[in-house]
């Protein structure tokens, strides 16, 4: 693993630049090119995700509401607490702000790709309709731009496990619960390999039940877990008033002063923001315009919009939440060890000592809906390399790897993840900035519908 892990390490920098001017560079040309008409139409957005403008004879499989929560329930999750605690225990502080940046670029990214994989849906093997990057490169780029597809996909199948969620998962388990201590003593390996089988046989129940099985677990598990994580981070602030300033202070006073962890680079500072707020929101990624493209509408814009929510809800408020508690609290001044670790420690001191457990039960919530939703990712990249039928087979493969990321080191699983986000961004962000000139198209088109009234 040690040497797996070195592999990882050294080819992630060569990838991680293209990633770095792709989506901050190519975001923030989407931003101006868009003339900031996403973000001017945000309470439209809300309004389309409420469901009204839903029509029951629309093509697709899921309503709009459903998209967003299958989306948003791949990206809120592990990423926006230990992976926060990550970027503030290598960066300290000041990353938040690159997140922010990153973040805010992203919802523009996140509203024409999302558009697009409406606009450019296909059939597959099966005959189901289906939208996602690989088909946006293919019917809009042209059959010569397959190669780009298929080397999305193929990244996508490292990319799209959940093994960053179930290491950190484990990890909170063996911190809090100290099951070697409190129920049996099989050892801290066999206590990990126990959870990862575990969690390998409560995912299979989910997953093998296809899209609409997980989009109605994802919608009833996303709001009740947003809202129970920002009501324990809301009394940790009521608790701690005078804190919540001097938070935000350290966060805008160190954005641009990076830490010793970085050699004092804030070219650094800024990669180590947009990879993590990648790994977060998955802006550019290229996994959301999968089930976004799912959604049952003629309207490539309205997904688009509703698609936009999905960072503000994931890095703005949900990491923003994470930082918060870890600055206020200090714990990012005392912990040793990277990942969950940290946060448990800022829940713990904040809490009255209890607050580790609450933070365990809420990461529970997080950790299973996140494999259940990524599952689908994966899937859809085999089908489109292979056929519908063999495409299912990747959920044999995803279980498999569950129990294995249990027992990896969280250093081997971040560089494994980190680089196959960043292969998936190169091609899917070429797709968008190309195609981005056609959604401006039907964005005219839709808004001038919108102002007459026929929207």
């Amino acid at each position: 693993m040690e040497a797996i892990n070195q592999l990882l390490s050294s080819l992630i920098p060569y990838a991680e630049w293209i990633m770095l001017l792709l989506v901050i560079g190519g975001g923030l040309f989407l931003v101006f090119y868009s003339r900031m008409l996403p973000y001017r139409n945000f309470r439209h957005a809300i309004a389309i995700t409420a469901g009204k403008y839903d029509d029951p004879n629309d093509p697709g499989e899921v309503s709009h509401l459903q998209a967003l929560s299958s989306a948003v329930a791949a990206t809120v999750g592990l990423g926006n607490i230990s992976g926060v605690a990550i970027a503030i225990y290598m960066g300290g502080p000041g990353v938040v702000f690159w997140i922010w940046v990153t973040a805010l670029v992203g919802m523009c990214i996140k509203f024409y790709s999302c558009s697009l994989a409406i606009m450019y849906r296909d059939v597959d093997s099966a005959g189901q309709l289906q939208g996602g990057p690989m088909y946006y490169i293919t019917k809009g780029m042209g059959r010569k731009a397959k190669p780009i597809a298929q080397f999305f996909c193929v990244a996508g199948l490292v990319g799209f496990l959940g093994v960053f969620t179930v290491n950190q998962f484990t990890q909170t388990v063996m911190t809090v619960v100290h099951p070697n201590e409190t129920i049996l003593n099989l050892g801290e390996f066999g206590w990990k390999l126990t959870i990862g089988i575990l969690l390998s046989i409560i995912t299979s129940f989910v997953i093998f039940g296809g899209l609409k099985k997980i989009a109605n677990v994802a919608t009833a598990i996303v709001p009740f877990m947003v809202i129970l994580y920002f009501l324990a981070v809301l009394i940790i602030m009521v608790l701690n008033p005078e804190n919540i300033l001097p938070a935000f202070q350290e966060i805008f006073a160190e954005a641009f002063t990076p830490g010793a962890a970085l050699g004092g680079s804030l070219s650094g500072l800024i990669i180590l923001g947009v990879r993590r707020a990648v790994f977060s929101n998955e802006a550019g990624l290229g996994s959301a315009p999968m089930y976004h493209g799912q959604s049952k509408t003629n309207e490539p814009i309205q997904e688009g919009l509703v698609a936009m929510l999905g960072p503000f809800i994931d890095t703005i408020i949900v990491c923003s939440l994470t930082a918060l508690v870890i600055i206020m609290s200090g714990a990012h001044l005392v912990a040793e060890k990277n990942g969950i670790i940290m946060t448990l420690i800022a829940f713990e001191k904040s809490l009255f000592g209890y607050g580790d457990v609450l933070l365990m039960l809420i990461v529970s919530a997080f950790a299973l809906s996140t494999l259940f939703t990524y599952s689908y990712y994966g899937v859809k990249c085999l089908s489109f390399l292979t056929n519908a039928k063999i495409g299912k087979l990747f959920n044999v493969y995803y279980i498999a790897t569950i129990t294995f990321a249990a027992v990896a080191s969280v250093e081997l699983v971040i560089n494994l993840i980190d680089l196959a986000y960043a292969l998936m961004c190169i091609p899917n962000m070429i797709a968008v900035l190309y195609l981005a000139p056609r959604v401006n198209k039907e964005m005219k088109i839709y808004f001038a519908k919108k102002e007459y009234g026929r929207t």
